[in-house]
């Protein structure tokens, strides 16, 4: 189950991201509370996930994972750039993170 849990804290990890991102597109209380609850939520399942998952792995995971999510969030959503080069370094940031799992 710890393994489920770091997927959502990654995905937690996605969603705050993004939510920084929209907040300086237009600055609310709105989109700053959203800032504030989706990295809670990371941060939460993050914790959950640790009591199995040693810490160098599961931090490494959960960062891994959400820097991904969010190149791939930016560029379909943000248009940002999805060039050769970009997507190379983004499989070397995956490679990582499943070697990670796979030493576990």
């Amino acid at each position: 189950m710890a393994w489920v849990y770091l997927i959502i804290a990654s995905l937690g990890e996605i969603f705050g991201v993004m939510s920084i991102n929209f907040y300086n597109q237009k600055k609310s209380i709105g989109r700053l509370f959203a800032v504030v609850i989706t990295f809670g939520f990371g941060f939460y399942f993050l914790s959950l996930a640790m009591k199995e998952i040693p810490l160098g792995t599961a931090y490494a995971i959960w960062t891994g994972l959400g820097a991904a999510g969010a190149v791939l969030m930016g560029i379909l959503f943000f248009k940002e750039s999805a060039g050769w080069k970009r997507m190379l370094f983004l499989s070397f940031i995956i490679a990582g993170a499943v070697g990670l799992k796979a030493i576990e």
